[in-house]
């Protein structure tokens, strides 16, 4: 009966650990993610930025 009953607490405290583990796993990927975001986001509005004031140095570039 011991046994029973210290098999059936390990394999819940074993579910809520997993829980546990993927629910970190989980917020610390979204917060990653959000990072990358605003960091992409950025290094969009920089290399517009670059194209533009390369354009506007050398407009004969653009054909026009």
């Amino acid at each position: 009966m011991f046994a029973m009953v210290t098999t059936v607490i390990l394999y819940v405290a074993g579910f809520v650990f997993l829980y546990g583990v993927i629910r970190l796993a989980v917020r610390h990927a979204l917060e990653e993610m959000e990072t990358r975001r605003v960091l992409v986001e950025r290094a969009e509005e920089m290399a517009a930025s670059r194209d533009r004031a390369m354009l506007r140095d050398n407009g004969f570039l653009t054909g026009n």
